[in-house]
Order: C-alpha cells, then structure tokens, then sequence
C-alpha cells in the first residue's frame, strides 16, 4: 500500500479515542476463534506498516507539516474538525511540550466504531507511543488514529497527545 496513503490515516480518530475513552467499560467478548500462522504472520505485518505509518505522521508533526497530515486525512474527520482547529490546537500543544526528544515502544490496537455511537462507524487502528518532550518531565502517551475508509484506504483518523 503507498506508504503516504499510510501516513494519511490517523488523525480522527484521536478525536474518537477520547470520546470512546468516555464509553461505560463493555462486557468482555465471547472467545475469538485461533488465527491461522498466515493470519498472525498477516496481523504482524499490517502492525508494523501501520507503525511505520505513525511515525511518518508524527515526524510530519514534528517538522510542523501538520496541515500535510490533515490533508489527507480521512474524510470523516475533515467533517468533525476543521482544517484551521487541527492545526491550531496540535501546534499549541506541542509548543508548550518541546522538541520530542524520544519516541519508544509503539503499540497497535484495533477498534470498532458502532452505527450511530459517539465514534463514526467503521474499523479503526491506533498506534500509540510513549513520547518524551523537552519540556516535559513526564512521557506522554502520543497517539495516532486510523480508520478503514470505505474505498478500502486506511486515512488519518486522529492525532492525540495525553
């Protein structure tokens, strides 16, 4: 998949990881059937391209590329947030944080958002980092979204900081 198709695929869904953050805790679900070693071998690569992914979005961030990201973005987030508040509210927060001065252990999880819940409907990725700022003595935990789009592209859906 074009890699910058990749880098397109995360910022809504920091939008939709706080309000899914908000949810009441849901029962666990029933037992998942075992994956096939193809299918592991197939998750592990879809996690290490969608890292790879979030991590062009963050440099994009960092370099203040940030209206690059929301681009090409999903088109379900340019419907929540306008082009001018991406920018706006990312550029004030990490000016306030500093230059990243380390970015480790990314982690991928995979969400569904519910017909008519407070996240749009559809298969969402996240890639979360701990990320460490010149100006912060604490990590902080940076977050990409993604979200299968109905073309089949996975777009940025969401960019957070917490």
């Amino acid at each position: 998949m074009n890699k910058f198709r990749f880098l397109l695929a995360a910022t809504l869904f920091s939008v939709c990881a706080s309000l899914a953050a908000q949810q009441p805790v849901q029962q666990p679900a029933p037992a998942q059937p075992e994956l096939t070693e193809e299918q592991r071998a197939q998750l592990a690569q879809q996690d290490a391209d969608m890292t790879q992914a979030a991590l062009q979005v963050m440099q994009l961030v960092d370099n203040n590329r940030t209206g690059e990201v929301w681009d090409g973005a999903s088109p379900v987030m340019k419907q929540i947030v306008p082009q001018d508040e991406f920018i706006r509210q990312i550029t004030s927060d990490r000016t306030q944080l500093g230059a990243v001065t380390g970015r480790a252990n990314p982690v991928v999880t995979r969400t569904q958002g519910a017909e008519g819940g407070e996240v749009p409907a559809g298969l969402y990725i996240n890639v979360s980092s701990t990320t460490t700022f010149a100006n912060q003595p604490q990590p902080i935990r940076e977050l990409v979204s993604f979200r299968l789009d109905e073309d089949r592209v996975w777009r940025v859906s969401g960019y957070t900081l917490r």
